[in-house]
Formats: structure tokens, sequence, C-alpha cells
């Protein structure tokens, strides 16, 4: 479970040079870090003393307040997001008015829980690319995975690659 320390230093320095961003967690509960290691852990301290570090309740986000959505790598993702109702009101908001939609690695996961009102996925016709099956069952929790994403995505008629 958790975010990526690796994942999420690299998507917040690369997309705070353009945006104001906002970090949104479910009940804004403090971001748990894993793979933190000598390399990231500094910039990890640094962050976690700023004001922007203390995340809003993603229960509270109203994506048209927004312009753009990243998910960094975040194995929780398959826990906390991908059949998260609020975060399905969001990514159905952006998919409506074209908003970019950015997930990476086990972050699409999170886009699992956006259907239509007629039950369809919002991803439906899309490409995506995320761990695949392979990947995941070298992993110790796999058996406890609530979802597959490449099944998942496969099933919903859209199309994925494996990430290499």
């Amino acid at each position: 479970s958790g975010v990526s320390a690796q994942s999420f230093l690299h998507c917040f320095t690369l997309s705070s040079s353009a945006f104001n961003l906002q970090v949104a967690t479910p009940g804004g509960k403090p971001i748990d870090f894993v793979d933190v290691n000598e390399s990231n852990m500094r910039w990890i301290q640094d962050f976690r003393m700023k004001s922007y570090a203390n995340p809003a309740k993603l229960e509270s986000i109203d994506g048209a307040r927004y312009h753009a959505l990243l998910i960094p790598d975040c194995p929780g993702a398959t826990i906390d997001l991908a059949n998260s109702g609020y975060l399905a009101k969001i990514l159905q908001h952006f998919s409506t008015e074209n908003k970019p939609i950015c997930a990476v690695g086990h972050g699409v996961a999170a886009l699992c829980c956006a259907s239509n009102e007629d039950k369809s996925w919002v991803f439906q016709g899309y490409s995506l690319t995320g761990p695949s099956v392979y990947e995941l069952v070298r992993q110790p929790n796999f058996a406890s995975l609530s979802i597959i994403v490449e099944d998942f995505v496969k099933d919903s008629g859209a199309t994925f690659s494996g990430m290499s």
C-alpha cells in the first residue's frame, strides 16, 4: 500500500514548475510513502515540513476547480482508490471536460472506479499502460489484490500494455 516515494518526488517536482499543486488523499490522511531510500529520504523529509504537504480530503475535492489530475505510482491505489466514489466523480468530470489525466504505474488502478451513468467504464476505448499480471504475480500481496488492473481494463473495453 502507500505511494511510491520516488514516483511522488518526480511527479511533484516536474509538475510543480508548471502548476499550483494540491495534494489530496482519502480522508485527508498523511501520505504513506513506500520505498523511501537514501536518495529520496531528504526530499521527503523536506516535503513533509511544507504547508502544502498536508493533504486535502479527496472527498471534498471539486474537479471543476482543477486543470489536470496526476496520480503517481501508488501500490495502495488498488485498496483505497479503485473503488472510490469520490474519485469517480472527479474522473467523470475530467473525462467530460477533456481535462488531462495522468496515472503512473500502480496508480492506473485508481482509474477503475470511474463509470458512466450506463455503467460503462469512463475509459472504455482508451489505451492504458500499467503493471502486468506477470509483474503482479511476483509480488507477495498478489493473492490479496482486490483488483487486477490488466484484467479490468481489458474486460471494460480498453487496451492494456504492461510496463517494461
